[in-house]
């Protein structure tokens, strides 16, 4: 019996779905989002852990910060609530619509809700812990004001 997927996929009535461009960690700037990304976890902490928040919407909040990249750099992760299960050391994941925040003026890595963390198959590459972007302090610089 044929399935839905098969009977539709050669009228070209659904447009191609677009291969999403990966982009490496090394190229990551501040400011910048809608990022794919292939990384490896090299190793994940736990930062905060609360089970009686005086309010509702914190009171299951758990956020682990995660040191994870590629062969070409690493980068700090800030994981939330599920994504902490996910982003386990050792894991390879792939960050849908990932976006840089700045934290004390350092890149952070980040999935709102408008992205997806998936554990993919395990990646045949080492991660370039040398390359920590989130080790490079930037200075806000006001651009045009001399």
């Amino acid at each position: 019996m044929a399935t839905t997927a098969q009977q539709h996929g050669h009228e070209g009535a659904k447009p191609a779905k677009r291969k999403p461009v990966f982009t490496k960690v090394d190229q990551l700037k501040p400011g910048t989002s809608g990022h794919t990304l292939v990384v490896k976890v090299v190793s994940s902490n736990t930062v905060l852990q609360k089970g009686h928040a005086a309010s509702a919407h914190l009171r299951h909040t758990r956020i682990a910060e995660c040191l994870l990249g590629d062969d070409t750099g690493s980068i700090v992760f800030t994981a939330r609530n599920e994504q902490v299960d996910l982003l386990r050391s050792g894991a390879t994941v792939i960050l849908r619509n990932a976006k840089i925040d700045m934290f004390r003026g350092c890149m952070r890595l980040a999935v709102d809700k408008w992205g997806r963390v998936e554990v993919t198959e395990p990646a045949d590459f080492a991660v370039n812990e040398e390359n920590n972007l989130s080790t490079v302090e930037y200075e806000l610089v006001n651009v045009g004001q001399e």
